[in-house]
């Protein structure tokens, strides 16, 4: 890895609110993601399963976690699993955790190696009466590929058929989704990194540049500062592109004139940020240009003000919407009759933001959290409303990401710049 140890403390913690969730004498068990094939003999990179992660920091592959706090010895209540060192792998690929890193990265005191928990596990089995297993209950989940913790939930049911079983990732949902001061510590770092790169685009970026050399610029930042890399693959959209929510092809020459969107976070000790800013190639928007901005920058803030406890998703989305409906209105683009004539699923607004305003957010980009139940205290979400005009090849979008605090909220991107004035006077500078 090559972010700076992070505090095991995290870790601890997270493992103690899932077993205060667990029904009594159960046994949950974590199990590693695979390492998954590309073309002849290699592999893509590897990516910890995010839960596993969540609970050890662990990021090797072949590794497990066992939670059972009722075990009458001390020493198996919390085990990590660790593929045992290999000499000549190690030659070819690599230094694997020995016994004490695995103890000080997860602050779980026994370890045992993958090659003897069979034996092991079996007689722990016996003696619960209850069997948490993890799956990927994520709501956007769309691989059917049969992954590893479905694999194992096969062999284990098919082991021990006639114990209770219960879905992990159920808690997970719910524990995940409210972070620890300790977690945002961590997220704020990738915050913290992926502003500093932004303040390098603003000196760097002017027409002629290509958007996969800003994209390479992005990657030489996040790397010289410690992060693994991209939270996700990079949108790099100027002109008429912008309008493609998910371009990533970032090959194409950014002109005079024209926005550059820019969606890019960092991912440092495996939790995300995840920032958009659009901002004119020459430094100056246009009077049109500023018009749209600051209309999609209205938005955003009042996206913000509503994001506190006790609202939920739906409620937020729909106000946000009404509010849209009143400033497309204002800057001409849906006129009075186009609101008398909308309906419920083809609401005015839409035909120029067609997406969600938030998200969670924290290990994965999309992380877990319910969308149906009350806004809590703890939650991560990204704020990014978004105004697309085909008639004007233009494409704006500006997201923060918030942590809900109990009287409301903190802006955890607060000092990455933002308004028009604040973006022309640093693009100006670099003249």
């Amino acid at each position: 890895m090559k972010y700076l140890p992070l505090n095991p403390e995290i870790f601890i913690q997270n493992r103690k609110r899932f077993i205060n969730e667990m029904q009594p004498n159960s046994i949950a068990v974590f199990v590693s993601n695979d390492e998954f094939p590309s073309n002849g003999d290699a592999l893509f990179p590897f990516k910890q399963n995010s839960d596993l992660f969540w609970l050890s920091g662990i990021v090797q592959e072949d590794s497990m976690v066992i939670l059972f706090p009722n075990h009458p010895d001390p020493k198996f209540r919390e085990v990590l699993v660790l593929v045992r060192p290999n000499e000549l792998k190690e030659k070819w690929d690599g230094k694997r955790l020995r016994a004490n890193e695995g103890k000080e990265i997860s602050g779980i005191e026994t370890i045992v190696w993958l090659d003897s928990i069979d034996a092991l596990l079996q007689t722990w089995i016996h003696l619960a009466e209850n069997i948490y297993l993890d799956s990927n209950e994520n709501d956007r989940k769309a691989n059917l590929i049969q992954t590893r913790e479905y694999r194992f939930i096969n062999d284990m049911k098919s082991r021990y058929p006639l114990h209770q079983y219960y879905r992990a990732a159920k808690i997970m949902k719910q524990l995940r989704s409210i972070k620890t001061a300790l977690e945002i510590e961590v997220i704020q770092q990738a915050i913290d990194i992926t502003n500093n790169t932004f303040h390098r685009l603003l000196q760097f970026i002017k027409p002629g540049v290509f958007e996969y050399e800003i994209e390479a610029e992005i990657w030489h930042s996040f790397l010289s500062q410690r992060a693994t890399g991209a939270a996700y693959g990079s949108i790099i959209a100027s002109g008429d592109r912008a309008r493609t929510l998910h371009y990533v092809s970032n090959n194409q020459e950014c002109k005079d004139g024209e926005l550059i969107l820019m969606d890019f976070g960092a991912e440092y000790g495996n939790y995300c940020a995840d920032l958009t800013r659009t901002i004119p190639v020459n430094g100056k928007f246009t009077k049109r240009q500023k018009e749209v901005y600051n209309a999609c920058l209205h938005l955003h803030n009042y996206a913000k003000s509503l994001l506190k406890p006790g609202i939920t998703i739906n409620d937020y989305h729909k106000k946000v919407g009404e509010e849209a409906t009143v400033v497309f209105h204002k800057i001409g683009l849906i006129s009075k009759s186009d609101i008398k004539n909308e309906t419920p699923d083809n609401l005015a607004y839409s035909k120029y933001m067609y997406h969600g305003i938030s998200h969670h957010l924290g290990i994965d980009v999309h992380d877990l959290g319910t969308r149906t139940e009350p806004i809590k205290a703890g939650m991560v979400f990204t704020v990014e409303p978004g105004i697309y005009i085909e008639e004007e090849q233009m494409g704006v979008r500006i997201e923060n990401n918030l942590w809900i605090t109990k009287n409301g909220n903190k802006d955890l991107m607060e000092k990455i710049p933002l308004t028009v004035e604040e973006i022309e006077t640093l693009m100006r500078q670099k003249n």
